[in-house]
């Protein structure tokens, strides 16, 4: 008579193989957090006095030692400004500590002491150097004063006079006293405006220009080398009339007087 089966006895075999081994009786794997122990009164109080030796002694280095103070200043943008009239105009606390200069002081007595500055970045370079990054105006065109000219920037700001006309700078002509634009829009809107026209010529025709008229908002006039006149108009409509004036000067080279005050309908007359 045959045995019991496997089944019977209970036993269950492995699908492949023998079967794997038990792990021994009464061994269980356990895994334990170890306790996170406070630090004690006494670790408190050393912590806490090393955290203000710490900021005392970061506090003595910035403002109190030799380490850290203002010992020279770099000028970086100039062009028509000299480094030398910028760091004078500065006026830098020197051997003082770096961390104590307000830089936000020295940008604005520069741009009092020398308005041809447009912006300038301030900056600390540890360890001893106030950096000094300048950002000049750019004169657009040229005010008769006397026998001095006046610079205007792009934003019509007379910033700066000088002996000797720039080169490539036209000169601006105000004669707008008698007109009503003069009181309806004021002498810097009127300047602002001549800038513009300035501003948006291409550079081929902008070298020919000689003088900006200004004689209402809507009477701005361009006078070129060669004798030649451009009847602008005002403003309005800058980009697009100095395209049709590229085009009607190639077109007509022996013109003399140009009307692109209305660009859809321009006119060319003495050719």
């Amino acid at each position: 008579m045959a045995g019991p089966t496997t089944a019977q006895r209970g036993e269950k075999k492995s699908p492949s193989g023998p079967p794997s081994a038990a792990a021994p009786p009464g061994r269980r794997f356990r895994w334990e957090r170890l306790p996170l122990r406070a630090p004690s009164r006494r670790g408190l109080i050393i912590i806490l006095v090393v955290t203000v030796l710490l900021g005392a002694f970061g506090v003595w280095a910035l403002y109190a030692s030799d380490w850290l103070r203002a010992e020279r200043v770099s000028t970086t943008g100039t062009k028509v400004l000299t480094p030398h009239e910028v760091v004078a105009a500065a006026d830098a606390p020197m051997n003082a500590p770096l961390a104590s200069v307000d830089t936000d002081a020295l940008a604005r007595r520069l741009r009092a002491r020398l308005p041809r500055i447009k912006m300038v970045d301030v900056e600390r370079s540890w360890p001893h150097t106030i950096g000094l990054k300048v950002t000049e105006r750019v004169p657009e065109l040229l005010m008769r004063a006397g026998g001095k000219f006046v610079e205007v920037d792009a934003e019509g700001v007379r910033f700066a006079t000088v002996g000797t006309a720039p080169k490539g700078v036209p000169l601006l002509e105000m004669t707008a006293s008698d007109s009503p634009s003069l009181r309806r829009f004021g002498i810097d809107r009127l300047r602002r405006a001549a800038v513009k026209v300035a501003q948006d010529l291409p550079a081929v025709v902008h070298k020919d220009v000689r003088k900006v008229r200004v004689r209402s908002y809507d009477a701005i006039t361009l006078e070129l080398d060669g004798d030649r006149t451009v009847a602008w108009g005002s403003r309005e409509q800058g980009p697009e009339k100095a395209k049709v004036l590229t085009a009607l000067l190639k077109a007509a080279p022996g013109g003399r007087h140009f009307d692109i005050s209305v660009p859809s309908a321009p006119a060319v007359s003495g050719s």
